[in-house]
């Protein structure tokens, strides 16, 4: 590792984490139960909002829960339903334009993760009317307030109707950015289990894998722990380990969905504080780069840099098996294995495989794009160089 650059990002990362101690305050409004979503015409009367801009996808914008939640408020909705799987931040300014054409108060992003960083992208443009997207990565760059903002998952993994963080594909790389200030946390977050009762298996799947990837690495980036942190990632890894096998299983079992809900919505408060890590920036750089799903990414890559982490991540990874019931007669790094193996087992029940279909060719820039993500930003608990970035995407292509 380079010293002066892990002393610089350090410093960077202490400075930081005091800023972050202040957004407890941000969290946004839960909103939780069947049928929650037709409490939203409610939500925006208390707010005084009364021209919305729904931002979704083609199929969202199709589903019969769609056509009966905006046909039943008197006042109409304005509606973009043309957001890409993997937004760019040529669409998020598209989106903010769109927004200021029809004279919008107001966001709700219906969808998944990329609906909610579409609509979190162009309300980042609107913030900062003349400044560039692209000049707005990293974090605390956003820095003014944004329109009010309600989010709807129908997928139960992003994390994004929690978060102020949002992620950008650029047109010209492929590769995603990331933007994250906790004035993108939405206002409202609305978990209604009912509109994940169709989500695919394979969705149901990588979204899972999404959230607990979450949930790790922000167990692990100490530095910027707020008080309950911790407690939110041992919620949710618990809570993921029992529900999403059941989910995966019976996508009509709402007891199942709701509880992974409210496990990617308490990954993604501890995400908000202390942030993504090493898994995440390999994922951005080879689900841009390949135009694969980013849950699948995170679900393939994890347990490859769980164990590069070596000893460093045996306490975190031996305390959250404890938790889940994993080994618990074992030793600490019996227990640690344990909870790796586990992760290795769930993929391989819902067919996620071990590994992609990585040219040894594009190793090298993939490598870089990861290792310019994490520094100085993100606080992993081991700053990997570019040749362990490297060497974790040869096994991940093995």
């Amino acid at each position: 590792m380079d010293v002066p650059l892990e002393c610089i990002g350090r410093l960077y990362q202490k400075v930081a984490g005091r800023r972050i101690s202040h957004i407890s305050e941000r969290f946004p409004e839960r909103i939780e139960g069947v049928d929650s979503l037709f409490s939203i015409p409610d939500v925006l009367d208390r707010h005084e909002v009364d021209r919305p801009l729904i931002v979704t996808d083609p199929l969202v914008s199709k589903s019969s829960f769609f056509e009966s939640f905006i046909n039943d408020r008197e006042t109409g909705y304005v509606v973009y339903h043309w957001v890409k799987k993997d937004p760019t931040i040529s669409q998020a300014e598209e989106i903010a334009e769109f927004y200021q054409k029809n004279d919008c108060d107001s966001f709700i992003a219906i969808g998944g993760g990329s609906a909610m960083d579409a609509a979190k992208g162009a309300a980042a443009a609107l913030a900062r009317p003349g400044k560039r997207l692209s000049d707005m990565r990293g974090m605390n760059r956003v820095r003014h307030d944004t329109p009010f903002f309600i989010a709807v998952p129908t997928t139960a993994g992003s994390g994004s109707e929690t978060t102020g963080m949002t992620a950008l594909g650029e047109s010209t790389t492929g590769y995603k950015i990331t933007i994250n200030d906790p004035h993108l946390m939405p206002d409202v977050a609305v978990l209604d289990p009912s509109l994940l009762i169709s989500l695919p298996k394979e969705e149901t799947a990588y979204s899972g894998m999404d959230a607990l990837s979450h949930a790790i690495e922000s167990y692990m980036n100490t530095p910027f722990h707020l008080d309950n942190t911790a407690e939110d990632c041992e919620d949710a890894v618990e809570g993921i380990m029992d529900a999403l096998p059941k989910a995966f299983e019976d996508g009509e079992d709402l007891a199942a969905r709701e509880e992974m809900l409210i496990a990617s919505f308490t990954a993604g408060r501890a995400l908000s504080a202390s942030g993504i890590g090493n898994i995440h920036a390999i994922s951005h750089a080879v689900g841009g780069a390949l135009s694969l799903p980013h849950g699948l990414v995170c679900a393939v890559v994890m347990p490859y840099v769980l164990r590069e982490y070596g000893s460093v991540a045996v306490p975190y990874l031996a305390k959250l098996a404890s938790i889940c019931d994993i080994e618990k007669d074992g030793t600490r790094q019996e227990r640690a294995i344990g909870l790796i193996d586990t992760i290795l087992d769930m993929n391989e029940e819902m067919g996620i495989p071990k590994h992609l279909e990585i040219d040894e060719a594009d190793i090298p820039r993939l490598a870089a794009f990861a290792y310019r993500e994490v520094n100085p930003w993100y606080p992993v608990p081991v700053k990997f160089d570019k040749k362990r970035f490297a060497k974790i995407l040869r096994l991940v292509r093995a």
